[in-house]
This record gives C-alpha cells, structure tokens and sequence, in this order.
C-alpha cells in the first residue's frame, strides 16, 4: 500500500497515459468537419494544433521571454514578503494571529475581481502585471511557510534549548533549514499558478507575452494556436518545476522525499 512503483515503470505508466489521451483525441478529431465526432470549431486535431506551431514562431520567443519575467519578478517579490512573514509568524503566534485576516482575504478572494483594483492602483505597465502575480500567490506562500515552520519536529528543537542555543540561533540554524525544503516545495507548485495568472494580466491592454497572443488568436479565430499555446505554457510549467527541483533535491540530498 502506497508502495512506489520502479522508476521505469513509473516512466511508462506516464508515457502511457499521455499517448491514450492524445489517441482518444485524434480518434474523436479525425475527418472533416462533416464526418468527425468532434467538430474542428471546438476542437482541432491534433496534426492541426502542433502543426501551428510554425506560424506562432515568429511570436513566441519574445512572448515566452516577456511572460517568464514577470512570472519570475511576481514570484520572487511574493516569495521575499511571504517568507519572511511566515517565518515569524510561525515562530511567534501572536504575529500570525494579526496577519491571519489580511491572508484569508486574500486566499478567498477571485483574483479575477482583484484585476481592476489592479488597473486603478497600477494602471496597465508591467508593475500591474507583475503586483497581480504578487497579490495571488503571496498568501500562499506565507501559508505555507507557517506550515513548513509548524511541522519541524520539536525534539530537534529542544535537543538545540539543551545544547544552549539561544532562540535566534533556534530559528537560523535549526527552523528555517529543516523548514526550507518544504518551503522550496510551495514555491514549485506556486510557479505553475502564477503562469495561469499572468495570462489573466497579459490580456488586457499589453502587446507582449502569451496572454496578449492567446487574446488576439481569439479575436482573429486562430483557435488552432491558442490550443497550441496552452501545451507551450504547459510545457514551461513542467520546466521550471523540473529544474527547481533537480536543484532542490542536489541541495537538500537528506531529504528522499522530494
């Protein structure tokens, strides 16, 4: 029970599943639009989707370069506020109690009705691309770092009290490098949300990044590219997820976890 399987046969499983779903798509694609199950309005073929790449390629380096950018800037700004935040808030009680409400409202909230509050603060530059990711991920990341904090286990705490640390080489030498794996972690899964939020940003009065191409293939019915786009996007997602962790796991090798 919840035994991994070889890593090979892992590999296959998921090589597998993807040649099923891509199967079943042509299957329901093949023909014209007269004779196939689907109709190619709503969803093209596959040999019609990645057949357009060619056409976005003009476009898409500059795109893919702009949108990485203010992912990154987001990110990184979110990751600053919200770990350090989280850091003493999981260390000292009574400072996530006062931050408590402000990190609700802002993991409740659709990021979709924060977009014109957006646009009023920070107009339509790259500060409001960029302070949108922020504000959608930042809660996430202070949540996650108290988590991270929290689950330390207490006996190396109290192995460090009995050794005679004092509470800031507690929190330096002991808290934040157990907790940071698993902070490394959320940060992972985080830069996924931020490429789905940005192209909300980039849709609205901007000339750069996937989100303005998704928006202007839409207007124009190039519906063969914006389906294109999506495995672009998703393609980037599992990149920087990949690389993060291959460089998670040759840091924190004590960890056989991750």
């Amino acid at each position: 029970l919840r035994a991994d399987p070889p890593y090979h046969s892992r590999i296959g499983l998921g090589v597998g599943m993807v040649a099923l779903i891509v199967f079943v798509w042509w299957f329901v694609t093949r023909g014209d639009a007269t004779t196939a199950i689907v109709s190619p309005s709503k969803l093209p073929s596959p040999g019609a989707v990645f057949g357009s790449l060619g056409a976005l390629a003009g476009n898409l380096g500059g795109a893919v370069v702009e949108t990485l950018k203010r992912v990154f800037l987001g990110v990184l700004l979110a990751s600053v506020v919200g770990i350090v935040l989280g850091v003493f808030a999981g260390t000292n009680r009574a400072i996530g109690s006062a931050v408590a409400p402000v990190v609700i409202f802002l993991r409740s909230i659709p990021m979709g009705a924060m977009l014109p509050l957006m646009l009023m603060l920070f107009a339509t530059g790259e500060e409001m691309k960029v302070m949108f990711i922020f504000f959608a991920i930042v809660a996430f990341v202070f949540s996650d770092t108290v988590k991270a904090i929290s689950i330390v286990p207490e006996r190396y705490v109290e192995t460090a009290l009995t050794l005679g640390a004092s509470n800031r080489q507690i929190l330096f030498k002991v808290l934040i490098p157990l907790a940071l794996p698993d902070i490394v972690t959320s940060l992972r899964f985080l830069f996924g949300l931020a490429l789905g939020y940005v192209m909300i940003a980039e849709a609205i009065a901007t000339s750069t990044g996937i989100g303005f191409l998704l928006n202007r293939n839409e207007r124009l019915g190039n519906i063969e590219q914006n389906y294109a786009l999506l495995f672009v996007i998703a393609f980037l997602a599992f990149g920087i997820d990949f690389l993060i962790r291959f460089f998670q796991r040759g840091v924190f090798q004590w960890r056989r976890d991750l």
